[in-house]
């Protein structure tokens, strides 16, 4: 079963939110949780979803692409656009 140890989220790591939320779905879809219990793992994981993409949205702005000259040489980095 998934323990909580702390309700906040915010000091987690990527990989310790995914995992905590790994097991949420785990136990969640095993349906042997109480009705009451769920409910309180499933806003729980929203947090941790949360978490998880706001890490994700991080990392991506500090991912930087390099830049090529017309000879496709690299030339410099520039900093990462999501499209």
């Amino acid at each position: 079963m998934v323990e909580k140890r702390d309700n906040s989220v915010d000091g987690l790591s990527f990989e310790k939110a995914l995992e905590e939320l790994e097991k949420i779905v785990q136990a969640l879809e095993s349906g042997e949780v109480e009705l009451e219990k769920s409910v309180a793992l499933y806003e729980r994981g929203e947090k941790l979803k949360a978490r998880c993409e706001t890490l994700l949205r991080q990392a991506e702005e500090r991912v930087e692409k390099v830049k090529a000259n017309s000879q496709g040489e690299a030339q410099g980095v520039e900093p990462f656009e999501a499209e």
